[in-house]
């Protein structure tokens, strides 16, 4: 079992910058792949970023040059920093943890983009 709480998300204008926090805890942090999602209103959860336990990360196309995903796996954390954003990066954004037959999620966190 493993426990993933988000935070960092707020307002922000454009052009802004935001870093989110993930928080794992409850098994072996440094052996699941990673990732962040997010869900817009009225949109499907889309992925954003995915970090492996090992191999290199993964961005969806809009995110790219912006975004960069990293972890701590001392820290039992992973994170997305989120560069010159706009406001079609408004969203909750959600913690994923994946390994074999298990997957995890976050409760999420809002990131909102407006001047």
């Amino acid at each position: 079992q493993v426990q993933l709480v988000e935070s960092g998300g707020g307002l922000v204008q454009p052009g802004g910058s935001l870093r989110l926090s993930c928080a794992a805890s409850g098994s072996i942090f440094s052996m699941y792949d990673m990732g962040w999602y997010r869900q817009a209103p009225g949109k499907q959860r889309e992925l954003v970023a995915t970090i492996p336990s090992a191999g290199s990360t993964n961005y969806q196309d809009s995110v790219k040059g912006r975004f960069t995903i990293s972890r701590d796996n001392a820290k039992n954390t992973v994170y997305l920093q989120m560069n010159s954003l706009k406001p079609e990066d408004t969203a909750v954004y959600y913690c994923n943890a994946r390994r074999m037959i298990w997957n995890y999620w976050g409760q999420g966190t809002q990131v909102t983009v407006s001047s």
